[in-house]
């Protein structure tokens, strides 16, 4: 392990500022998956190129790598990639769960004429006829029902950590580069995992997996230090880069204002292309993640905020709150489809759905606490 990665570990302390951002993704991907819901208006794909699954993706990279670097600094490397295939198990076996209670949920709701369409929009028009072949394909990976493309995602990337953590401690750099040269590659020949019958996958794993290494090369290596935010120019290059983005996406949202973008614009930037992950969309992140982090240091008072608790807790149980947001906005979607679907209603829909994610999180904190020591629950 190199000397300088063992300092930046050793040297990286608790910072709420990751578990704010998860928690501010889940809750942004509860409301960005309820189809004409006024609240997603507010949500960070509306104003730039990248959005909450970004977040998502890279803050794990980043999380992953401080917590099982600092492991394998201490117990040894094996030991930690033991520890992130535990995790890529929980992970694989939450999916599936998800999976099955999902698509049986969707199924039940169609079977009952309740919203029959619904059926096709969700992806699983094969559910009725033959559901054994759905729930076997589902197992593999084979099949990708909405909103479940992003906890796919994590699966393979996650499977993948152990081997970049194991390079990104001995050659941070190379292995950076070995990520970027597969995600030009990915694009290149077009790689990507495949969907029943002759579909791909949402989010290319093959490009996306670029963004984690990024989020775990930046942990070990400290590049996001001091010094980088010292750099003047870069902020003022990152601010420009973060409005020019936010108003090509503005104008893209009306059609006579997007009369106006010239036809090279039109044409080669898609606010909406995640699917391998463009090179305009990771500039976009990194300019955002790059003045988020000026402007709210780790030591930030605003962190302690009582009303930003309850966002760093859902950020905290990012997994359980990630699948009832799922049930959540296939509910919220339900009723706005079924009744009055007024404004009023969209944000009623969506307050009860952050209370009910920020219950669950507190619920499974609060379980955790109870089976430590005495002495330890007192300080948890």
């Amino acid at each position: 392990m190199k000397p300088s990665v063992k300092a930046n570990l050793a040297a990286f302390n608790h910072d709420a500022r990751l578990y704010l951002t998860l928690g501010i993704a889940n809750w942004s991907i509860f409301v960005d998956h309820i189809p004409n819901n006024v609240v997603n208006l507010l949500t960070l794909r509306n104003f730039g190129f990248s959005g909450a699954a970004d977040l998502f993706v890279f803050v794990a990279g980043y999380g992953m790598a401080i917590i099982h670097g600092k492991i394998a600094l201490e117990r040894g490397y094996v030991v930690a990639a033991t520890r992130i295939f535990q995790r890529v198990w929980r992970l694989y076996a939450a999916y599936v769960v998800l999976f099955v209670i999902y698509i049986d949920a969707i199924a039940y709701v169609a079977s009952q004429s309740m919203a029959p369409e619904i059926i096709h929009e969700y992806n699983i028009s094969g559910i009725i006829e033959h559901p054994l072949r759905i729930l076997v394909r589902g197992l593999v990976l084979q099949e990708e029902p909405l909103n479940l493309d992003l906890l796919q995602l994590m699966i393979p990337l996650m499977a993948l950590l152990p081997f970049a953590l194991w390079g990104l401690l001995r050659r941070p750099n190379l292995t950076l580069a070995a990520s970027v040269a597969l995600y030009f590659a990915a694009r290149w020949f077009d790689w990507n995992f495949r969907v029943y019958p002759d579909q791909e996958w949402t989010f290319n794993p093959f490009c996306w997996q670029m963004l984690m290494v990024l989020g775990g090369w930046f942990a070990v290596t400290g590049a996001s230090g001091r010094a980088l935010h010292g750099l003047s120019w870069l902020r003022v290059l990152a601010g420009a880069y973060l409005v020019f983005a936010m108003a090509i996406t503005l104008m893209r949202h009306s059609p006579a204002l997007a009369a106006y973008l010239p036809d090279i614009v039109l044409n080669n930037i898609t606010p909406t292309d995640k699917e391998n992950l463009a090179p305009y969309r990771v500039v976009h992140f990194l300019a955002l993640a790059f003045l988020a982090t000026h402007l709210v240091p780790a030591d930030h008072p605003g962190l302690q905020w009582r009303s930003l608790q309850t966002v760093i807790r859902c950020g905290e149980e990012w997994l359980a709150v990630f699948c009832v947001g799922v049930f959540l906005s296939f509910t919220g979607h339900l009723i706005l489809i079924t009744g009055p679907n007024l404004v009023v209603m969209q944000i009623a829909v969506s307050l009860a759905g952050f209370a009910a994610m920020a219950a669950v999180a507190y619920y499974i904190a609060w379980s955790k606490r109870q089976d430590l020591p005495a002495a330890l629950r007192q300080r948890a």
